[in-house]
C-alpha cells in the first residue's frame, strides 16, 4: 500500500509547494504594481492580463500538450516560470511587468491540462478520487496559508522576497517532477507524416474535440454544467466586496472576517471530504456538493445581517471541496488520457470566454439597477443548474459513467 502511494504523495508535494507560491507571487505582485503605480486601475490590470492570457492560450494549448512527454513539459514550464518571475522585480515599465505575467500566465495555464493528463495516467482509477481529495485539502490548505506567508514575508522584508519565494517553490516543484516516472517512455505520441502547419493541425484537433462531444452527449453535458456554475460563481464573485461593503455596510474589518470564514469553510470541507469521499459516490459528490454551493451563494446574496452572510459563506466554501473532488474524479475517468490536452484546454477557453463575458455584463448591469437583484438572480440560476446537475448525475442508467473507465 505503502508503494503505491509513493508516487502520488511525491505529486502531492509538488502540488502543495507550487499552489502555495503561487498564492504568494499574486499577492506579492498586487503589491508591486500597487506601490509603482499608485493605481488600484493599474492593479485591475493584472486580473485582465492573466485572464486574457489564460483565454488565448487555452485557444490552442493543447494541440501541443498532447504531442509532448507530460513529464518533461511539467518541468520545462516550471522552469520556464520560475525564470520568468526572477526577472519580474527587474523591471519597473508597467508594460514589461504585463508582458511578463501575461507569458507566466500562459505557462500556468498550459501546466493545468498538462499535469491533468499525467495524473489520470499515473495514478490508478481506483485511487484518483482519494487522491483529488487530498489535493482539494492542499489547495484549501494554500488559501489559507499563503496569504499568511505573505504577509508574514512582507513584515520582514519588501514583496520582491515573496516573488522570489515563489520561483524558488516552482523550482522545488519540478525538481519533484524529475524524480515521477516517465509513464509516456513506450509510448507513441500523435505525429503528423505530412508537411501540416500548426493552423491545420489545430483546425484538426479542434474537430477532433467535436466529434468526441458529440459521440459522448453526457460527458459533454455533465462537463458543460458543471463549466456553467464555474462561469456563474466567477462573475457572482466579482462583486463579492462590492455587495459586502455597499448593500450589507460591512467593514473592512467585518469583510476580511467574511473572508476568513470561507477559508475556514474550504478547509474544514476539504478535511472532511477526504475522510469521507470513498463512502460517497462521485456522482453525488458532484451533484449534492454543487447544490450546496449554489445554495450556500443564495443565501449569502440574500442575506441582510454579517451573521447569514458569513453562514452562507461558510456553506458555499465548504461544499466545493466535495463538487470539485467528485467533478475531477469524473473528468479523469471519462476523457481519455491520450487527447486530454486538447479535450481540457479547449473547454477552458470556452469556460474562460464566457466567465469574462459574464463578469464584464454583470459589471455593467450592476451600474443600471442594485447589485443585489444583479447576484441574488445569478445565485438562484446557479441553483438550477445545480439541481439539473444532480439530476443528470444520479440517473441509474448512467451509473457506468461514475465507475472507473480509464
Amino acid at each position: 500500500m505503502k508503494k503505491a502511494w509513493r508516487y502520488p504523495v511525491i505529486l502531492l508535494c509538488s502540488i502543495g509547494i507550487s499552489s502555495v507560491g503561487e498564492w504568494v507571487y499574486f499577492i506579492a505582485l498586487n503589491l508591486i504594481v500597487l506601490n509603482l503605480t499608485q493605481s488600484a486601475l493599474a492593479v485591475s490590470g493584472l486580473y485582465i492580463v492573466r485572464a486574457t492570457s489564460s483565454l488565448l492560450t487555452n485557444f490552442w494549448a493543447g494541440s501541443l500538450i498532447d504531442r509532448f512527454n507530460k513529464k518533461y513539459l511539467m518541468i520545462l514550464l516550471n522552469i520556464f516560470q520560475a525564470l520568468l518571475i526572477v526577472l519580474l522585480p527587474l523591471f519597473s515599465s508597467l508594460g514589461w511587468i504585463y508582458s511578463l505575467v501575461f507569458s507566466i500566465t500562459a505557462a500556468s495555464a498550459m501546466y493545468q491540462p498538462t499535469s491533468t493528463a499525467y495524473i489520470t495516467k499515473l495514478i490508478p482509477a481506483a485511487q484518483r478520487k482519494r487522491f483529488n481529495s487530498l489535493r482539494s485539502l492542499l489547495d484549501s490548505g494554500a488559501f489559507l496559508t499563503g496569504p499568511a506567508i505573505a504577509g508574514l514575508l512582507f513584515t520582514l522584508g519588501t514583496p520582491h522576497i515573496a516573488i522570489y519565494l515563489n520561483a524558488v517553490a516552482l523550482l522545488l516543484s519540478a525538481c519533484f517532477t524529475i524524480k515521477m516516472p516517465n509513464i509516456e517512455v513506450h509510448e507513441q505520441f500523435i505525429r503528423h507524416t505530412t508537411k501540416k502547419l500548426f493552423y491545420q493541425l489545430w483546425l484538426d484537433d479542434w474537430k477532433m474535440v467535436i466529434r468526441f462531444s458529440v459521440s459522448n452527449p453526457y460527458v459533454m453535458i455533465i462537463c458543460l454544467l458543471f463549466s456553467m456554475m464555474i462561469v456563474f460563481m466567477t462573475a457572482t464573485d466579482s462583486l463579492e466586496a462590492a455587495f459586502a461593503t455597499q448593500i450589507l455596510a460591512l467593514s473592512e474589518g467585518e469583510y476580511g472576517v467574511l473572508v476568513s470564514i470561507a477559508g475556514v469553510g474550504v478547509l474544514i470541507g476539504s478535511v472532511i471530504n477526504s475522510a469521507v469521499v470513498e463512502r460517497i459516490s462521485t456522482a453525488w459528490l458532484i451533484g449534492m456538493g454543487s447544490v450546496l454551493t449554489a445554495l450556500g451563494y443564495v443565501i449569502f446574496t440574500a442575506s441582510w445581517t454579517f451573521t447569514i452572510a458569513t453562514f452562507g459563506c461558510f456553506l458555499l466554501a465548504f461544499a466545493t471541496a466535495f463538487a470539485n473532488t467528485g467533478f475531477y474524479t469524473f473528468y479523469q475517468n471519462n476523457i481519455p488520457p491520450e487527447s486530454m490536452g486538447r479535450i481540457g484546454s479547449m473547454y477552458s477557453f470556452f469556460e474562460a470566454f464566457f466567465s469574462i463575458i459574464l463578469t464584464i455584463l454583470f459589471g455593467i448591469v450592476a451600474e443600471w439597477i442594485t447589485i443585489r437583484l444583479v447576484i441574488v438572480s445569478a445565485s438562484w440560476v446557479m441553483l438550477v443548474v445545480a439541481v439539473i446537475l444532480l439530476c443528470c448525475n444520479i440517473q441509474p442508467a448512467k451509473r457506468h459513467f461514475y465507475q472507473n473507465s480509464f
